[in-house]
């Protein structure tokens, strides 16, 4: 079963919003965002939030 954390990270870019969150699978941790962007899974859940706030931060 995947964990999911809540969104952290609300950005406005291109007319679009951007909602990140976290979900855990197994072992790893993956970032997503609500345009369809998937990070890679990573074993630490701080990375993979750092990956979100980088996305968040091109937009």
């Amino acid at each position: 079963m995947a964990q999911q954390e809540g969104p952290e990270r609300v950005r406005q870019g291109q007319g679009q919003e951007h909602l990140t969150s976290t979900t855990e699978q197994g072992r790893f941790c993956l970032a997503r965002c609500s345009c369809g962007w998937r990070g890679p899974a990573r074993r630490a859940r701080s990375q993979a939030r750092a990956d979100a706030e980088a996305h968040a931060a091109e937009r």
